[in-house]
């Protein structure tokens, strides 16, 4: 069964619903595969710098947002550390219904002159005009525009999430723990719950939750008993391992990052260490870029400022999506060349085990990746307009 739609993103994580969004802002109608049967949740929380907060603003979801999450303590920086599930489901709620298909995995993709054929699971084909990838560090659409999977650094996090039910009396900031060849941080969300993370040198590390706490308590026996009772309190089912997996600088200086109507965005074009905590605040980033650019390319603003859909031939269309594509990709390669670049260095030094690494870090170098770190935060993505 073939149907036909104008643009099609793959994927409903941050990237592909952040993109949606901004579509459906300016007028273009777009349809979401996602391979899950309902909203996936991965890693429980993230931390939102400012950079996330202006794309979050950018589609009207700043606000509502900050009212569900503590501002930390950071100065002049806007920081929050956000509930995923949050997130997605305010993205979802904003767009029409049925925008969304679930149960909907990409198996191959197919060229057909000006379109692209989407082949699912299922059997359906979605012919469309303009492809998107957001679907992850295993990305099918990465892979057709020709990247490698993305590479392992030997490291692993563990992630966990709980809800005290009450209030847990911890402030809004960053409590953040070392030792050797580990890094562990305790982050609150709201009142009510903690997102924790316990990122390791650990080769071979069991993905059995009951053995990941105990081998984060193993290592976190000099922390404060309150900190401890984090780890020791949160239910297993909340308790996830996730190997650490990045892309090659490089791959992204020679790889195409849009190839004709096929574009990437997020995980599935820059997976990135989480040493910096702009993972997910880079792929809301790529969603308003994206958006505002491929908006530019099939919509044109009267003087009344309503965004009007173009009258164009099959060719002539193709290429202005082309253009469209291209000048995002443009517009993000180096940005994020240097946030893979930045994350790379930071977790090498942060979670160093040879004396030399930590005499550096802890001596030298720790208000310097400490700056190094707010810089890449502070930076604005642009409203969702179009000229």
């Amino acid at each position: 069964m073939e149907k036909v739609e104008d643009i099609v993103i793959v994927g409903a994580g941050i990237a592909g619903l952040t993109t949606s969004l901004g579509l459906q802002k300016l007028g273009v109608r777009n349809l979401v595969l996602e391979s899950s049967h309902s909203l996936r949740i991965t890693g429980f929380a993230f931390i939102a710098w400012t950079n996330a907060w202006r794309a979050l603003d950018a589609v009207g979801l700043g606000d509502s947002l900050r009212q569900q999450h503590k501002q930390f303590y950071s100065g002049d920086h806007e920081l929050r550390c956000v509930n995923r599930k949050l997130l997605l489901e305010a993205l979802a709620n904003e767009l029409p219904s049925g925008t969304i298909r679930f149960s909907s995995k990409v198996v191959s993709i197919e060229e057909s002159s000006f379109y692209k054929l989407v082949h699912l699971a299922d059997g359906t084909i979605i012919k469309t005009k303009a492809l998107i990838g957001c679907d992850g560090v295993n990305s099918v659409v990465a892979k057709w525009l020709g990247f490698k999977a993305p590479a392992f650094t030997g490291r692993a996090t563990i992630r966990g999430w709980i809800n005290f039910k009450s209030n847990h009396g911890f402030e809004p900031k960053l409590l953040q723990f070392m030792g050797i060849g580990f890094r562990s941080g305790f982050l609150p969300n709201d009142d009510t719950s903690i997102y924790w993370f316990f990122t390791s040198n650990e080769k071979d590390m069991e993905d059995d939750p009951a053995k990941l706490k105990q081998f984060a308590l193993s290592k976190l026996a000099n922390v404060p008993d309150e900190i401890k009772a984090i780890v020791e309190n949160t239910e297993l089912e909340y308790i996830m391992l996730s190997p650490l997996r990045y892309r090659h600088p490089w791959d992204l200086i020679w790889g195409n990052i849009s190839k004709g109507n096929v574009c990437v965005l997020g995980d599935a074009f820059h997976p990135m260490t989480p040493d910096i905590g702009q993972g997910a605040c880079s792929a809301l980033e790529d969603g308003i870029v994206l958006a505002r650019c491929l908006a530019g390319a099939l919509l044109t603003k009267e003087q009344s400022g309503e965004s009007t859909e173009k009258v164009d031939s099959k060719s002539e269309q193709s290429k202005k999506i082309e253009m469209g594509l291209k000048n995002y990709a443009k517009e993000r390669r180096w940005r994020s060349i240097v946030l893979i670049s930045t994350a790379y260095v930071v977790g090498f030094f942060q979670q160093g085990d040879g004396k030399l690494t930590t005499f550096l870090r802890d001596k030298l170098l720790a208000a310097f990746l400490s700056a190094l770190l707010l810089k890449r935060a502070d930076y604005d993505c642009g409203k969702l307009n179009i000229s």
